[in-house]
């Protein structure tokens, strides 16, 4: 049967816009690992206090997971991410003005409800604009907002740093996402038959593949209790739990572990803290690339995160003895253990319809408290030893757990024949 040359105008218009969106959400998530250098003498907390404040966004994360994922589904991704644009600019700059340790809690944890429900109503606007056949490399894409954001908030906070103090870094850095709610709201749109910059035949591609899809789907779990009892959910749920351990345990602490390899000034630290994100970028299109051409989630996830957490051993095994080698390492970490975008893929696959939605966001809201427990225990075993070595060494028993239980997932048969597709550019 001859191709099909499909214009792909939703590349252009929904991937750059949902991308600088979540880059902006990223960083003022993560600022707190560069406003640690000072906010720690000025408010008196100790390294397992900073990891409790690092740590503790994901608990008011929790909150709107399930809901938000629903509201994108049923009413609109939309609206509910510009409602949230709105709110995360609130409190990432109220962080600015926090007196004490108690204040910091509570602005961080309302800026994790704040942010909480926007990656699972994102993923959820995606599968309504992308087949499965393209969805790694969109989910791919879209999450490479994350290094991008690391990259961005590394120099800029270490020069806001340089020059001011760490409330004017909250402040400034919580700015953006007033600006880009206006873009939002006259940019993106929910579906392919509300969008009117979209061509007929894109149209029309999409609305056919995708329905075909939620057929093939629905008849492999077409109940969200088969859907949330099946066994290669709950092995993606764990999977992701200890991902998500090592990830953020690896990421909130990582200025402050180049600074103990590096001994370098402020900025130094912050420009070597971008390199490892850099990394995440490449590895992360490579390993989707290869995931949408294989359509084997087992081995492009369990391969990658292991390799990853091998390679933050040796990193640490180096040190001071050899910090050129120690920071390679830690790039080629992030590098295979950035693999976000095949595994929301990987739900996305296994997952029926109208079980999705309750799907992404138990998985988010559940898999996402590693996201507490990585800083919290590194910052506990920092205090406790006066070492990165037992954190790190926490960090890749997370990681090589999680890639062990990816290795139990079964394959996803090939169920949706079509005719070969070629993506206009």
């Amino acid at each position: 049967m001859p191709a099909l040359e499909i214009p792909s105008n939703r590349w252009k218009r929904i991937i750059p816009v949902a991308f600088l969106m979540y880059t902006i959400a990223f960083m003022d998530r993560t600022n707190i690992s560069f406003g640690l250098f000072g906010m720690q003498e000025d408010l008196g907390i100790d390294d397992k206090d900073a990891g409790l404040a690092a740590g503790v966004f994901f608990f008011g994360y929790l909150f709107l997971q399930v809901p938000g994922a629903l509201l994108a589904q049923k009413w609109s991704a939309k609206k509910f991410i510009l409602i949230s644009l709105l709110f995360w600019s609130v409190f990432s700059i109220a962080t600015g003005f926090v007196q004490n340790f108690t204040q910091l809690l509570i602005v961080r944890l309302l800026l994790g409800v704040a942010e909480g429900g926007v990656s699972p109503a994102t993923m959820i606007l995606l599968t309504k604009w992308f087949p499965l056949n393209e969805r790694a490399r969109a989910n791919a894409y879209w999450y490479l907002c994350i290094p991008f954001a690391s990259i961005i908030v590394a120099p800029l906070s270490g020069f806001i740093l340089t020059h001011m103090d760490w409330r004017w870094m909250f402040i400034i850095e919580g700015i953006p996402p007033l600006l880009w709610a206006l873009v939002w709201w006259f940019t993106i749109d929910d579906e392919p038959n509300q969008a009117k910059w979209i061509s007929k035949q894109e149209r029309e591609y999409l609305e056919t593949t995708l329905a075909a899809e939620r057929k093939v789907i629905k008849k492999a779990a077409p109940r969200i209790k088969d859907a949330l009892t099946n066994r290669n959910v709950i092995l993606l749920l764990l999977v992701f739990c200890f991902l998500q351990v090592g990830f953020y345990g690896f990421g909130l602490w990582l200025p402050k572990l180049i600074d103990s390899i590096s001994s370098g000034s402020l900025m130094v630290t912050s420009l070597l803290s971008a390199l490892p994100w850099i990394a995440a970028m490449i590895g992360s299109v490579i390993n989707s690339k290869r995931a949408d051409r294989t359509g084997n989630y087992k081995w492009t996830l369990a391969v990658p995160i292991l390799a990853g957490a091998g390679c933050l051993l040796i990193s640490v095994l180096f040190g001071r003895s050899n910090p050129i080698l120690s920071i390679l390492f830690l790039c080629l970490c992030l590098g295979f253990m950035y693999c976000y975008g095949v595994f929301w893929t990987a739900v996305s696959a296994y997952l029926a319809d109208e079980v999705l939605s309750v799907g992404i966001g138990t998985i988010n809201a559940i898999g996402n408290l590693g996201g507490f427990i990585g800083p919290f225990m590194v910052g506990y075993l920092i205090s406790g030893t006066g070492s990165f070595l037992f954190g790190i060494v926490f960090l890749v028993s997370s990681l090589t757990l999680s890639g062990i239980l990816a290795l139990f997932l079964k394959e996803r048969n090939k169920a949706v024949g079509a005719e070969k597709i070629i993506i206009s550019s």
